[in-house]
């Protein structure tokens, strides 16, 4: 007699026979090179930026053409096969994780530079370029991509689109958004579609600013059509060292209540500048409590003048240190401990998990201070680097991720700073998008009523929920759960917030 057959080995069967189902069908729309189902071939596609959590996919498909992307995105629809889209995988919010019944559709092989227009200020590129790489091309015209998130060696354009991300020069230059003109892919159900063009307004219903930021829940992303700017005469950095961190964060009040708006205004604490200056030795100052960078470009007029002004403001804030750089070479140095704030959190941590809240400039303050009494609550260290010009914060969790004690912890600590951040006036996130980290913080800053006219949309873009199901946008079930579990834990921070 056979012994019974436990869950997990039905579990086991059945995910054995979707995937022979959906390799079959595959193998059909894409050569054999293309298509990875084996064990130790689709493990490292398992997470994005974000490895706390990690799911196999049951297929990786790498397309090299959009007849191929359509055909996939076809036959998965057909079968009700659930599709992820996935770029460079440098996301921090779990975007790209797998489904575990799912496809990971892989546009690394769409990496081309269609085409860079110096009089219209333009390019076209397909969704695996590079961030980086589209001023690259650019600057034989004297234009480039403003855009930068910490990531652009590596980040791809279309994972920007999907995030809406920014970067350090976001408050003067925009995030995607302000930067894309146009949006070219395909449907849930493989169709052609586009979003914008390559005028300043588009005929019919205004959607390219629906799809930035939608985290491919809507369309699977193929070609970007971004504006270029000119690259500026001269940029010049001031690096200010504050001893306290409120004088810091009022001094980024007063730049921006002064009607100055510079190129970047980035902010970070002494945990975070200690990292970073034993990593790449930017000549941060390691008694500041906090330090500010504020940069300004443009022709050498105007950044004289402007330098002079932000200096008067933050030396009237308290600054106790005011250094500008003299030279390029001065003004990148200072900017690389900035660019470098995550690998150096990685070298003094097994993992760390780096928050994306928004709140208003004025109570940057306010946040640090709830964060350092978080630190002691959760028994769990946290360094802070943030666009302190928009009020983006990036506080950065460290924990050991073997340990499943301080795992909880993690979760529970980065869930208090976004209820914290609503609690204030923000948002739970400024650019790294929701994903899968966020999703319960959903419920914290929006009501079921909200959350369900959010689902209108998706649905009137993807009827049948198969592009990235299971993220951003949490069900009301799962709200409710979520509620419980904070009464449970103690953890119930801000009670006057919805979460059921």
């Amino acid at each position: 007699m056979n012994a019974p057959t436990s869950p997990t080995e039905n579990t086991s069967v059945q995910r054995a026979q979707r995937q022979a189902e959906v390799v079959q069908a595959l193998q059909g729309v894409v050569p054999a090179h293309a298509l990875l189902w084996q064990a130790e071939d689709t493990v490292p596609y398992e997470c994005d930026g974000l490895t706390a959590y990690r799911e196999r996919p049951l297929v990786v498909v790498l397309p090299e053409t959009e007849a191929q992307v359509s055909g996939v995105l076809k036959a998965c629809h057909a079968l009700g096969v659930p599709v992820v889209a996935r770029g460079a995988g440098t996301g921090l919010s779990g975007g790209a994780m797998p489904h575990a019944l799912g496809v990971t559709l892989s546009l690394a092989k769409f990496n081309r530079i269609v085409k860079i227009d110096p009089r219209s200020r333009t390019a076209v590129v397909q969704a695996g370029v590079r961030n980086l790489a589209i001023s690259e091309a650019a600057a034989p015209h004297g234009l480039y991509y403003a855009p930068d998130p910490s990531s652009q060696i590596a980040c791809t354009i279309g994972g920007n689109v999907a995030e809406n991300s920014g970067g350090v020069h976001c408050l003067k230059y925009g995030l995607t958004l302000h930067n894309v003109l146009a949006v070219r892919g395909f449907t849930a159900e493989g169709e052609p579609v586009t979003f914008g063009g390559g005028a300043l307004d588009a005929p019919g219903l205004d959607l390219l600013p629906l799809v930035t930021g939608s985290e491919g829940m809507l369309a699977v992303t193929l070609e970007v059509t971004v504006k270029l700017v000119p690259r500026p005469l001269l940029a010049r950095c001031i690096m200010a060292s504050f001893d306290d961190i409120r004088k810091a964060g009022d001094a980024v009040a007063s730049v921006i209540a002064a009607g100055i708006i510079p190129a970047g205004l980035e902010m970070m604490d002494k945990p975070m500048t200690a990292a970073v200056e034993d990593f790449v030795q930017a000549g941060y100052d390691l008694s500041a409590e906090a330090i500010l960078l504020c940069e300004s470009d443009g022709t050498p007029e105007e950044v004289e003048e402007e330098i002079g002004r932000m200096s008067a403001v933050l030396r009237d804030c308290g600054a106790t240190a005011i250094a500008v750089s003299r030279d390029e070479a001065e003004r990148l140095r200072f900017w690389s401990g900035r660019k470098n704030a995550f690998p150096a959190s990685g070298r003094i941590s097994p993992d760390y998990m780096c928050m994306d809240s928004t709140i208003p400039r004025k109570r940057l303050a306010d946040i640090l201070l709830a964060i350092a009494e978080m630190e002691k609550k959760y028994q769990l260290r946290c360094a802070n680097v943030f666009h302190a010009g928009d009020g983006n914060l990036h506080p950065l969790i460290l924990f050991d991720a073997n340990d499943a004690d301080q795992l909880h912890r993690c979760e529970l600590f980065g869930a208090e700073i976004l209820e914290t951040s609503v609690a204030m006036g923000g948002t739970v996130t400024g650019e790294h998008g929701v994903g899968v980290e966020k999703l319960n913080s959903m419920c914290v800053q929006f009501s079921a009523e909200e959350n369900a006219q959010m689902f209108g949309i998706k649905r009137a873009f993807d009827t049948n929920g198969l592009l990235n199901p299971g993220k951003v946008v949490p069900t009301l079930q799962r709200c409710a759960e979520y509620g419980r579990m904070l009464v449970r834990a103690g953890a119930l921070a801000h009670p006057e917030l919805p979460r059921f």
